[in-house]
């Protein structure tokens, strides 16, 4: 993969492409902050990620653009999360990705989705809403955002994924907040539900908490994608 990206602007977002040194690599798109995506193309050369294209769009309001419903604050004199997912996803499907296409000249072998935290919650939900993701990537993702859970067992993902990459810190839910404490056993739901539907599912555990080695939980999540 290329490490330098071509900048553009579709549907009112900001991305940065970085392309595969081969026509015809997988697409992963990985939603985050704009500031973040040096730090994880670093540590995807250095854990030896597979060739593939990477899209990597700024996320204008993290409360907002990758929270799938209205949630008020869950943190102390924290900010409310106004539910603003199915918004943002229309931006990517219907300008993002396909300036994105154009740009690569061709079809990805496959597309896949992926995100840190509350962009890890989007990239699971984002399979209940679209079928343009064939994988997703959700790592130390924010399954903890209350109904999210009985969302996902109540509906089916529009098109099933071929493999689901699912990552937490070991030390996640080791805390007194009564939504962050049931992280782990929400995400070990959803790799339940994911492998009953027939997916491949990857689960790792990684040490620490949840702001630990972000760009690096968040490049082994991409590589389990692509190998």
């Amino acid at each position: 993969m290329r490490t330098e990206p071509e900048i553009f602007t579709a549907g009112g977002l900001t991305a940065a492409l970085y392309r595969a040194d081969e026509a015809g690599q997988p697409l992963i798109v990985l939603n985050t902050l704009k500031d973040e995506v040096s730090s994880v193309v670093r540590a995807m050369a250095e854990i030896g990620t597979p060739d593939c294209s990477l899209l990597a769009v700024g996320v204008p309001d993290w409360n907002r653009d990758m929270t799938p419903w209205h949630c008020p604050p869950v943190f102390r004199g924290g900010d409310e999360y106004a539910g603003g997912a199915d918004d943002y996803l229309r931006l990517l499907l219907d300008a993002v990705i396909p300036e994105t296409l154009d740009r690569l000249g061709g079809a990805p072998r496959f597309t896949g989705i992926a995100g840190y935290s509350l962009a890890g919650l989007f990239a699971l939900f984002a399979l209940y809403r679209s079928g343009a993701f064939a994988r997703a990537a959700s790592m130390s993702g924010s399954l903890w955002f209350p109904g999210f859970t009985e969302y996902a067992g109540e509906h089916e993902p529009v098109r099933r994924p071929d493999r689901v990459y699912l990552s937490l810190g070991d030390r996640e839910a080791a805390t007194r907040n009564p939504h962050l404490k049931t992280v782990a056993e929400n995400t070990a739901a959803a790799e339940d539900l994911f492998r009953k539907m027939g997916a491949e599912v990857i689960q790792e555990t990684n040490p620490g908490n949840h702001f630990r080695d972000a760009a690096l939980r968040s490049a082994k999540g991409i590589r389990a994608l692509l190998i």
